[in-house]
Parts: C-alpha cells; structure tokens; sequence
C-alpha cells in the first residue's frame, strides 16, 4: 500500500465546532435568570441533547460544496427540535419554578450566536479557499463528455469549493491505459478520484475502485443522463436484501406533508383576510366597467395524482371559445387594458388562494397545466408526469427560473420539468420561501413574458 498523507486540517473542523457551539449553549445560560436549582444536571442534559440531535439531523455534515440554503435548513431543524426537548427538562426533572420566559431568551440567543458562528466558519473557509489557496484537495477526471467537461468547469471557476483540478483522461484516445492514471495520482499526491461511470467497463470500474481502497483515495462517478445513476436513489432494506428507489420525495412523508399544509392554509388564509378581501370588489367593478363577463374565470386543470380541479383567476381576456384551449401569445388581442396590467403583476392568479385553502392546490409547486397542453405533453415530453406526484402551485422554482408564460419551444416545456422534478426530490420550507419572496420581487420589477 502507497503511502498517503493527509495534510488538510479538514479533520479538526467538526471538532473545533462541536468545542465552540456547546461552548456557546452552556455559556448562555448564565446570561439570564432561568432559576435553576442546579445547574449540572442542566449543562448535561444540554450537552447530550446537543449531541444526539446532531448526529440525527447530520448538523455538522457541512461540506465544502454544501449550499447557504441547506445550512440554514440545518439550522432551524437542530434549534427547533433542541427548544422542543429543551422545555421537557421542566416537566421531566420537575422544575415548575424555570423561567420559561427567561428560557426562550435563551433559545433565541444561542440560535442568532449559533447562526453567527456557523456562517462565519463557513465564511472564512470558502475565503481560505478561494484567497488563499489552503485546504485544497487535489482531483483527477476521467472521461470526456458534457457532464465531465461541466464538472471541470464548476471546479476552475468556483474556487471556494477548494478543488484543484490536476488532469483529466480521455478514455476514448488509443492509449489511454488505467495505471498511467494510477501512476498519476501516487505520483502527484491526488486526494480525489471522478470518473464517467458511462464511459468504463465493470471491469475498468472494479480496477478503480480497488485502487482507491487500497491507496486510501476517495472515488466519485459522474453519472450519465441515460442511465439510472442519475435519478435520486433512495436506498432502502427489505429484510437483508437492498432496494433501490428511483427517486424520494420528501412530500410523503407525514411530517413534511402537515408542515406544508400548515404553511398552506396560514399563508393563503393570509392573503385572503388582507389583501383578496379589499382588492376583489376594487377588481369586480374595473373587470365589468372595461368588458362584459364574470369576474373569475374557472378553467379545469390536472392536479396531484393527476387529478382534475377548477383553477380559479380575475378574468383578465374578452369571453371567448379557445380561452380552455389556446395559451396568451405576446400582444394577444383577446386580453384587455385591466387584464394586461393584472398578469404584468401576477394579480390575476390571487384567486387561486381559494384553491389552496380548498385543497386543490400549494402555495408553491409545478405550475399546472390546461388539461389539452397536459395531455399533449405527457405524450411527448420525458417524465412531464413526475411533477403530478405533489400538488401544484401558484408559483414555482421554473416560473422564478425564467421559465413562465408561453411556451414557445421544446426547450421551455424541457427546462421546466427539470426545474419540477427538482422540486419535487429537493422540496423544503426554506425552499418555498425562497421561491415566494422571488415571485413577490418579480412581480415589482415585471417580468419580459408576463403577458
């Protein structure tokens, strides 16, 4: 075995975070008056519940790759779940006399020190990386393609991730043998090893992967678009034997699902109260007053589970026939003056709040579709029905992507899935906040096909 040697400090940043974070939630408690009998039970009781709900919520698994939003995830999940089991300690060691005041002070304290500390750590190692050229971890590509090429280019330009791209082998050229990679790495002290899984045998594989045990070199495969690596697996035991899933959905989980839905009627509820209430009898009167018509226009959609539902807006064209069939084209003559103005600003889709307090529909989620565009989309676009498994939204991570309104070419029905499915797999409170406030700043600014 090839000697290998470590010389990253990356092996002391859990530690020096574990030392600073209980440092900062047994320190805190001597900033207020929580009247406590004795404090030792109280620092052990803090410091094993610290323990145990960061190994379940994977606190410190924060790599150099791993994105603001997914930290401040961690965050929220580890504080809420510790002033959950922190209030226990009342009733559990029976302490009616703690200041439950003074104990959410408390909680509030060491989650903004908490946020501070994390961010700045997180902070000063990406500028480490990128300024100073430190804790860097030397990588090799093996494979020419899209997917390889895009890889290397993540790698040069975003300098924080601190990854030093050394070389990269085409497996296509005539020479091109697995032990000069080998030789490569032993020689220039290479800590990580990426490969096209598309591009090499099972046997060149298992010759990798036998390397990398064996020289202590971390190996990672780059999945191919075609191939059932790319989905995201979900890996699952029946009995003894492995399953694997095409792909998880966070939204099936009972948790997830009342979280949402809380968030759903709380919100939707909200605007209803302050805003639908004032601003639809100001609408009714401008909506008649221009053309005659109802107020709402209802049109059938699909929904979760493919289910069909009335989606609800302001009526924002003239009545006519193809309103269930035809999408708003740029200048489309069957829209009015009041009209143009509402879908400029969105205004036009606040009926659909109704549709999430009933039910139908998420504050955030896929956009839905005419029932006609479905039907012909899931005929021809691939894995357009995935974005069915939640229910949809009245705004979503395509329509903040830049992928709203007509659908001009293949490429904007494409791109719009990727952004669904992504949402689907990766979904998030956080998530769906994110995606509000950018639909609230779009909607200010106007948006090129809100039309």
């Amino acid at each position: 075995m090839s000697e290998f040697k470590k010389s990253r400090f990356s092996g002391l940043i859990k530690p020096f975070s574990y030392i600073i974070d209980l440092s900062i939630i047994n320190g805190a408690v001597y900033l207020f008056q929580i009247n406590l009998n004795n404090t030792y039970p109280f620092h052990i009781y803090i410091s094993l519940l610290w323990l145990v709900l960061s190994f379940y919520n994977k606190f410190y698994e924060v790599h150099r790759y791993t994105r603001v939003i997914q930290v401040i995830t961690l965050l929220l999940r580890q504080i809420i779940l510790f002033a959950v089991i922190l209030y226990g300690y009342i009733g559990f060691f029976k302490q009616p006399h703690l200041s439950r005041l003074n104990l959410g002070n408390y909680v509030v304290t060491i989650f903004g020190l908490l946020t501070f500390t994390k961010f700045l750590v997180f902070y000063l190692l990406n500028r480490y990386r990128s300024a100073f050229g430190g804790n860097l971890r030397n990588i090799i590509v093996i494979g020419d393609n899209e997917k390889t090429r895009q890889l290397i280019n993540t790698f040069k330009k975003r300098l924080d991730f601190g990854y030093k791209f050394k070389a990269q082998f085409n497996v296509k050229e005539t020479n091109f043998s697995l032990q000069d990679c080998f030789n490569f790495v032993i020689e220039n002290d290479i800590h990580e090893i990426y490969f096209s899984v598309a591009e090499l045998s099972n046997k060149q594989i298992n010759q990798l992967i036998d390397f990398a045990d064996n020289n202590l070199r971390e190996l990672k495969f780059i999945p191919d678009n075609k191939d059932i690596f790319s989905k995201k697996l979900k890996y699952e035991y029946y009995d003894y034997i492995p399953v694997l899933s095409l792909r998880s959905i966070p939204l099936e989980e009972p948790v997830n699902k009342f979280a949402k839905r809380l968030f759903d009627i709380v919100f939707a509820s909200a605007v209803i109260v302050f805003i639908l209430s004032w601003l639809t009898p100001i609408l009714a009167i401008i909506i008649r007053l221009e053309s005659k018509g109802p107020i709402f226009f209802k049109q059938t959609r699909n929904g979760f589970n493919y289910n069909e539902f009335d989606c609800y807006k302001f009526r924002s064209m003239t009545p006519n026939k193809d309103a269930n069939s035809q999408q708003a084209t740029k200048g489309d003559l069957r829209i009015t003056k009041v009209g143009a103005f509402i879908r400029k600003t969105s205004i036009d889709e606040l009926p659909q709040f109704f549709n999430v307090l009933f039910g139908d529909m998420s504050v955030v989620g896929p956009r839905p579709h005419m029932v006609s565009h479905t039907n012909k989309y899931a005929r021809s676009v691939d894995k357009f029905m995935v974005r069915h498994f939640v229910k949809p939204g009245i705004t979503g991570l395509a329509q903040t992507s830049g992928y709203r309104g007509e659908i001009e070419t293949d490429k904007d029905i494409i791109n719009r899935v990727k952004y669904d499915i992504f949402y689907v797999e990766n979904w998030s409170i956080l998530l769906d906040l994110k995606v509000i406030i950018q639909t609230f700043l779009n909607a200010v600014k106007g948006e090129e096909k809100a039309y």
